[in-house]
């Protein structure tokens, strides 16, 4: 179960008011949005709506150029260690390194979760056995194909636990059966108290899920120049 939460219904993870601007233009305005321990939020929108800005300000990657970002009730620039601790963040590229294998890369992160080795090497194995990735494991990562590069990243999420899933187009370059996989996985994620904010153009099955969508809180054309 997720920490920090004493009321499951109350809201954990909350922003207000959030603004982000890039490149000298408001991206979004006054954006909103509340998760209580369980809970989804879908990021829709077309291309250049900030939903990769906005997975980066929840992430503490980016920081917002307004607003507030709050979990259990503290704002996350008080104790910015702690949310990045809190988080797994899955941008569009894959983080895979050409000469490691396919389980050094998972177990890398595994060890930064778990102290005890033998609990990092079991999860590393549950999780690549998970994403179909175990006789994959002695592969190096330059071998791989887009699709299990991007399995091997999804792989961390299950080798080193964090409550709060932040992803970024998780199903580019997976087939059908894989997609399956992910929503079992954020099924489960959700079902002990994670929460899951993820950005796709694709049908992905994610039930009561908030849906945000980001065109949404494009500023008006009038209030470009504002300060």
């Amino acid at each position: 179960m997720v920490p920090g939460m004493s009321d499951p219904g109350s809201p954990l993870f909350l922003g207000r008011r959030l603004l982000c601007r890039r490149g000298g233009r408001n991206v979004f305005a006054g954006l909103d949005f509340a998760l209580a321990a369980g809970g989804a939020l879908l990021l829709l929108g077309p291309n250049g709506a900030g939903k990769s800005s906005l997975l980066r300000i929840l992430a503490g990657l980016l920081k917002p150029a307004g607003g507030q970002l709050a979990w259990a009730g503290q704002d996350v620039t008080e104790d910015p260690e702690a949310h990045a601790g809190r988080c797994h963040y899955l941008g569009h590229h894959d983080a895979v390194k050409p000469v490691l294998t396919v389980a050094e890369m998972v177990r890398f992160w595994a060890r930064l979760h778990h102290d005890d080795p033998l609990v990092a090497d079991r999860a590393t194995l549950a999780a690549l056995d998970r994403f179909g990735l175990a006789h994959l494991a002695d592969m190096p990562g330059r071998m791989l194909s887009a699709g299990q590069k991007r399995r091997v990243n999804l792989a961390r999420l299950l080798a080193a636990p964090s409550p709060l899933w932040l992803l970024d187009e998780p199903t580019t370059a997976l087939d059908r059966a894989s997609i399956a996989v992910l929503e079992g996985v954020l099924a489960e994620h959700r079902a002990g108290g994670g929460l899951v904010v993820l950005s796709t153009h694709a049908d992905i099955a994610l039930p009561d899920a908030t849906v945000l969508r980001l065109d949404r809180f494009a500023p008006a054309p009038e209030a470009e120049d504002l300060p």
